[in-house]
């Protein structure tokens, strides 16, 4: 296999993660949310009524919108983004869909310091109160 096609082969892995249906657990420290966590990390997931790929879509142009919040990868089943907060750190946001149970898991963490003081606690239910009243209530 030449060269160049291996190093793009493992250059798009490492870019694009495949997360199926599964978000990356939390670290340890108290600055992270996730609907798949089973501990002081959990969060609901949001509810999906309806179509699961257009409350989905629905959920991307909201994303989209957010003046702190940039998408940095979205596909059928995924959106990634980023979010800055006031102070211009940047926070992961991960949202994946998973039609057979009408869910959208979601998970936001810090990318720097140990605690957030609950900020992503706070903004993913704002997202979800956005999502609800924007995307279910159609």
């Amino acid at each position: 296999m030449p060269t160049n096609l291996l190093l793009a082969l493992v250059l798009a892995m490492t870019i694009t993660p495949a997360y199926g249906a599964a978000l990356p657990p939390c670290p340890a420290s108290p600055n992270c949310v996730s609907s798949q966590a089973e501990d002081k990390h959990r969060i609901a997931p949001f509810v999906v009524k309806g179509d699961p790929a257009q409350a989905f879509s629905c959920l991307h142009t909201l994303l989209l919108k957010r003046s702190d919040t940039t998408v940095v990868a979205f596909d059928k089943s995924m959106i990634k983004v980023e979010i800055r907060t006031l102070l211009g750190f940047v926070d992961d946001g991960l949202f994946l869909l998973a039609p057979d149970m009408a869910v959208i898991h979601v998970r936001s963490a810090a990318r720097l310091g140990y605690w957030d003081l609950g900020k992503n606690r706070r903004r993913t239910e704002e997202i979800r109160q956005q999502f609800t009243q924007a995307c279910l209530s159609q």
